[in-house]
């Protein structure tokens, strides 16, 4: 199971600057030069007044992280992914309480994924289980960047899909390109040592191309 608790739980946000929807703000209106980018960023502007920034703030950041568990394989309903701000304003007010916007989820059914666990071993799990805690500042939720228009694909290979591609190119994991545990998209998606992360470009601004890069 894996939690959303601002401050203190699996997932967990921090108040950053509140100056941060002023200068995306700002930032919308310098890149007017690029339509659809300064479309992106000003959909994401609240023109309401100072009274909502706030909420903006954590609207934002919560339906990130409500996205990014999706993406790491959990269970997340599709209404509270279609929220809108309004809607978000509406159940917990222009001033909501942050302790008030956690919750919970699993991980979704995955047949594929199952295995039969020893006696033993589940006395061992008990025992051993820890938790990961991922650890992000409201400002880095603000937006989704695997959703940036100039990001490249990112697609988590299975055990069995990295097998398999470490035996097409006769390498093992150090020979492959590198991520860092701290990049972003790694972060995002909760990759650890030894996960590898395929890249498609497709863009007008890149070759078409795929590459891969092992976490390290």
């Amino acid at each position: 199971m894996n939690q959303f608790a601002p401050q203190q739980s699996s997932l967990a946000m921090d108040s950053g600057e509140s100056s941060a929807a002023s200068n995306a703000a700002h930032a919308a209106m310098a890149v007017d030069y690029a339509p659809e980018v300064a479309c992106c960023v000003s959909s994401m502007v609240d023109l309401g007044g100072a009274a909502g920034v706030e909420s903006q703030r954590l609207f934002l950041a919560r339906r990130t992280a409500l996205e990014m568990l999706r993406d790491r394989g959990y269970s997340v309903p599709e209404d509270e992914l279609a929220r809108t701000l309004p809607e978000f304003r509406a159940w917990w007010s222009e001033t909501p309480e942050i302790e008030r916007l956690s919750f919970s989820t699993t991980l979704a059914s995955d047949e594929s994924n199952k295995s039969k666990i020893t006696s033993r071993a589940r006395e061992s799990i008990k025992e051993m289980f820890k938790f990961k805690v991922d650890v992000f500042q409201i400002t880095e939720l603000l937006v989704n960047i695997t959703k940036h228009v100039l990001k490249p694909k990112h697609e988590v290979l299975t055990a069995e899909e990295k097998a398999k591609l470490l035996k097409q190119y006769n390498v093992v994991d150090s020979q492959l390109p590198r991520m860092l545990e701290t990049d972003a998209v790694a972060r995002y998606y909760g990759l650890g040592k030894g996960n590898v992360v395929k890249f498609t470009y497709d863009s007008e601004l890149t070759v078409d191309h795929v590459t891969y890069r092992c976490i390290f």
